[in-house]
């Protein structure tokens, strides 16, 4: 199967595109991972660096060149879920021209829980895996309801013992122009693959142990 994840930043795009390849055997292609990879291509990296190095978005044509180049290879013919990209209504029409998509899942949640989510999100400086430390009760019902996600040791990665740092970007106020910068940019996204008939919309409203299997019945449907 073939799927995009669409959501705004801390809505668990991320988290949940890796748990379900991880249990279909898909792969889980992230921009992040996919431009840190990019970084080392020989003919694309010097520019990546640039960008990324002075705070610029890499041009569309260079992210969907190096996306290209990943599923090519041959386990992406097994499925896989792309998380981040594309981001614009240019990058996915390149990607028709690439790829077929079977379903985009859109994640949706209030802006306030995503905020006092994004402050409390720890990540392994070694490996990159998420923690939370927060525990959410959100809603006029409490239907929002998000305990913390933890190490089994504070400040320690599960997977490689990797310290535990909030990131430098993630004040209340960097997330909230992210937050407005991804509504502008990504309603007519959603809008376009709405119109293909690929959306599915999903309100994430408790931990990964609830949304996981939530999603994965969407995908069986």
């Amino acid at each position: 199967m073939r799927l995009i994840f669409l959501g705004p930043p801390g809505s668990g795009k991320g988290t949940y595109s890796s748990r379900i390849c991880e249990q279909k055997g898909w792969i889980h292609i992230s921009t992040g991972d996919l431009l840190r990879a990019g970084r080392d291509d020989p003919e694309h990296g010097e520019t990546i660096r640039h960008y990324q190095d002075t705070g610029g978005l890499v041009p569309d044509d260079i992210v969907m060149t190096v996306l290209k180049k990943r599923l090519e290879q041959p386990d992406a013919n097994k499925g896989f879920i792309l998380d981040g990209v594309p981001r614009t209504i240019n990058q996915a029409e390149t990607l028709e021209k690439i790829t077929e998509i079977d379903m985009v899942i859109n994640l949706n949640m209030p802006d306030e829980v995503i905020v006092e989510k994004i402050l409390a999100r720890r990540t392994c400086e070694k490996c990159g895996n998420i923690y939370n430390i927060a525990d959410i009760t959100f809603g006029p019902n409490r239907e929002y309801r998000m305990p913390p996600i933890s190490p089994k040791v504070e400040g320690k990665c599960d997977k490689c013992g990797g310290n535990l740092v909030s990131r430098s970007d993630e004040t209340k106020q960097l997330i909230e122009e992210r937050l407005r910068v991804y509504a502008e940019q990504t309603a007519l996204l959603i809008n376009y693959y709405r119109e293909k008939g690929l959306v599915k919309d999903v309100d994430v409203t408790g931990p990964p142990s609830i949304m996981v299997p939530k999603i994965l019945s969407i995908l069986e449907k």
